[in-house]
């Protein structure tokens, strides 16, 4: 059974503009250095078919590679060993993307318990209470703020979905949708 929390359905049609990627845990490992040169080049190719339309490239650009670096360096940090795939599509200046990866329970019942609260409450409050918190005490982590800023700062349209392997892992997918100017 599934556990979803936030927005987990896409809009974009099968005819989108679309690439899937996956980072294949091999010899080598999945690490930062993937993400960087993953979110690089996604921003690079969606924001330039994006831009065809002309729309600002730079723009684009920048909120795409924000968006994508901050969900798969949460998919890395957070995952069990095994591959990571990601799905992005692009159709009407909507950009769609779906991480997908494996996480242990207890790491998806932490995170469960802050998306709770990411989404019942209003994403500008609570980044601003989480950037206090942060600043206060210096030793806090797991605070949300790059869903946060996603949320409040991109428009971004965000989404989890848990549901359990047969090996007792959880399986995340991870959803998000942002309108690109």
């Amino acid at each position: 059974m599934a556990l979803d929390f936030g927005e987990t359905t896409h809009r974009n049609t099968p005819s989108a503009f679309s690439v899937n990627i996956i980072l294949a845990e091999g010899p080598l490992a999945v690490s930062w250095q993937h993400a960087s040169a993953t979110c690089e080049f996604l921003g690079d190719l969606f924001a330039h078919h994006h831009a065809q339309g002309g729309a600002d490239y730079n723009e684009a650009r920048h909120a795409i590679i924000y968006l994508v670096n901050e969900l798969l360096e949460n998919a890395i940090k957070f995952r069990n060993p095994g591959d990571i795939m990601l799905l992005c599509s692009l159709e009407d200046g909507n950009l769609e993307l779906a991480v997908c990866n494996s996480t242990a329970p207890a790491v998806a019942e932490k995170f469960q318990s802050l998306l709770s609260e990411i989404t019942s409450r209003d994403p500008g409050e609570l980044l601003i209470e989480r950037i206090e918190a942060n600043a206060a005490d210096e030793t806090s982590s797991a605070s949300g703020l790059g869903l946060l800023t996603l949320m409040n700062d991109y428009g971004a349209r965000l989404g989890w979905t848990f549901e359990q392997n047969d090996g007792g892992a959880i399986v995340l997918r991870t959803y998000a949708s942002l309108t690109l100017n």
